[in-house]
């Protein structure tokens, strides 16, 4: 009896500890805007996966083509924020004029009637915006810090590809089914069921992006629409944030029609709606089978993760949503029973 007391008691609590400590991670996570290297890890990690796909030696094939995948997208990336940067004031110089001859051609009041009114305006929502805009500041003077945090999430998505093990030694200790032991396997349970739900979100969002990206790259060669590296960026990287991630690239995508005609922001504006309900279908078939949560929940995790953690936030966000619902659906809860004995 005696020997069975200990046991007994332990039964379970490993896997109440693994539930506690990914609660405790997540908060972590928020309180130290940590998303970052999570994400660098997640990303990082399904890669090598995909990227793993000769047996014999292929783990290392695989983290070789990544960091030259790594090295190709990082030059990419800072070609494209350097277009961006030059491109935007040229934009707003362009599409400002154009808008206001537009408005005032519909007879549309528009809260500016020229450039200085637009500026005011704009700085009227700074000043109504400096927590906002001091997150960014930090951000910015924090860039060293993020770029560390990608180069750590790229080596922790390495190592777990090489060795997925989360306790090594195992085999040494006296007491094989130690507290300790089990409680390392289901944490990892709860991290792979963490990683399991970004890959289906951001999985179903990539392939979404991807196929929206190749219609609007299709569309601006056949206009000839200017800054072609701004939109066709812009497109997939807003692309992989459900929802709001949309309608910042259409916006941009038709203040850029503005530069050239209204016509031509009108007809990028009905271009990209017909794209949107293509999406709709495609939400459907691709993310609807995998990712049942309603739309104003997701919406309501955007605006938390944003307002906790900023634009990492909201890339994580429906993951955790998607992993929280995972979980809490496998946890079996016992009804009430009525006098007769039937459930409640």
């Amino acid at each position: 009896m005696a020997d069975f007391a200990p046991n007994h008691l332990t039964q379970g609590k490993p896997e109440r500890i693994s539930y506690w400590f990914m609660l405790g991670t997540l908060i972590l996570l928020g309180c130290l805007h940590l998303a970052t290297p999570l994400l660098v890890a997640f990303f990082g990690y399904l890669a090598l996966t995909k990227l793993h796909f000769v047996k014999r030696g292929g783990k290392w094939l695989a983290v070789v083509l990544f960091l030259i995948l790594v090295s190709a997208l990082a030059y990419g990336l800072g070609h494209f924020v350097k277009q961006t940067v030059r491109a935007l004031p040229e934009i707003a110089d362009k599409a400002i004029p154009s808008v206001i001859e537009w408005g005032e051609q519909h007879q549309i009041d528009l809260p500016f009637t020229d450039y200085e009114s637009l500026k005011d305006l704009a700085f009227d929502t700074v000043r109504s915006e400096v927590s906002y805009l001091g997150r960014v500041a930090r951000f910015a003077r924090g860039a060293t810090t993020q770029f560390l945090f990608v180069l750590v999430g790229c080596v922790v998505a390495i190592s777990i590809f090489l060795n997925p093990r989360l306790e090594l030694d195992r085999e040494k200790y006296a007491v094989r089914d130690n507290l300790y032991s089990l409680c390392c396997d289901h944490i990892a349970k709860r991290f792979a069921a963490l990683y399991q739900s970004f890959a289906t979100v951001i999985g179903a969002q990539i392939v979404i992006s991807a196929i929206n990206t190749v219609f609007i790259t299709i569309f601006v060669l056949a206009v000839g629409l200017p800054h072609p590296v701004v939109v066709v960026g812009m497109t997939f990287l807003c692309g992989l944030i459900p929802v709001i991630g949309n309608l910042i690239s259409n916006t941009v995508i038709v203040g850029i029609g503005f530069t050239v005609t209204p016509k031509m922001a009108l007809t990028a504006l009905v271009f990209l709606v017909v794209i949107h309900k293509l999406e709709y279908f495609l939400n459907s078939k691709i993310i609807g089978r995998r990712i049942r949560n309603p739309l104003w929940l997701t919406l309501l995790a955007l605006v938390l993760g944003e307002k906790l953690i900023g634009l990492p936030g909201m890339i994580l966000a429906p993951v955790v949503l998607n992993y929280i619902r995972v979980e809490a659906s496998q946890i079996g809860v016992k009804r009430p029973l009525d006098p007769s004995g039937n459930p409640v």
